[in-house]
């Protein structure tokens, strides 16, 4: 009978992992969820792992392959344990991560304002001046634009210091 398991993988090997146990005949599945994220100082939306490194296997050990195949396959590091024998996953756990997948977007908590939308700093030195924002700079600042003895000026925020109004 087909069983669900749980495997930990090397970093950044899951599509190889995933590869090489479907050429024996295992089900794999991770689930991945599209995020936005800041890249070199530009919005991209990527998909990426909701659990990084971990895999869900499906197969049944008694007519192969075994736990000893799967455990030597090539981007694979070993089986999530209870101690000596690998821990078995419910198959209702399994099929509601797979609903909650397809219904689900992540973004950043932090995400940033659009070029020109108003704002309010929340703290720090600049705490309650509202601002325009500029840019982005770097993953975790932005540049606002805020006014200081009559003159516009570029300061550097923390991205958590950042309110939309």
């Amino acid at each position: 009978m087909n069983r669900w398991y749980l495997l930990y993988c090397k970093r950044g090997d899951l599509e190889r992992a995933k590869a090489h146990l479907e050429n024996q005949g295992v089900e794999c599945y991770y689930p991945v969820v599209e995020i936005e994220k800041v890249v070199r100082g530009k919005r991209k939306k990527v998909i990426e792992p909701l659990f990084a490194s971990y895999m869900f296997v499906q197969f049944d050990y008694e007519q192969g392959p075994s736990f000893t195949t799967i455990r030597s396959t090539r981007g694979v590091v070993d089986f999530i344990r209870q101690g000596a024998s690998p821990l078995e996953v419910n198959a209702q756990l399994v099929a509601e991560i797979k609903v909650c997948e397809q219904n689900t977007v992540a973004q950043l908590s932090d995400k940033l304002p659009e070029k020109g939308q108003e704002v309010r700093i929340i703290q720090g030195q600049f705490e309650g001046i509202e601002a325009i924002y500029k840019e982005a700079d770097g993953d975790k600042r932005s540049v606002l634009l805020i006014t200081l003895m009559s003159k516009t000026v570029p300061v550097s925020v923390d991205n958590s210091s950042i309110e939309v109004k």
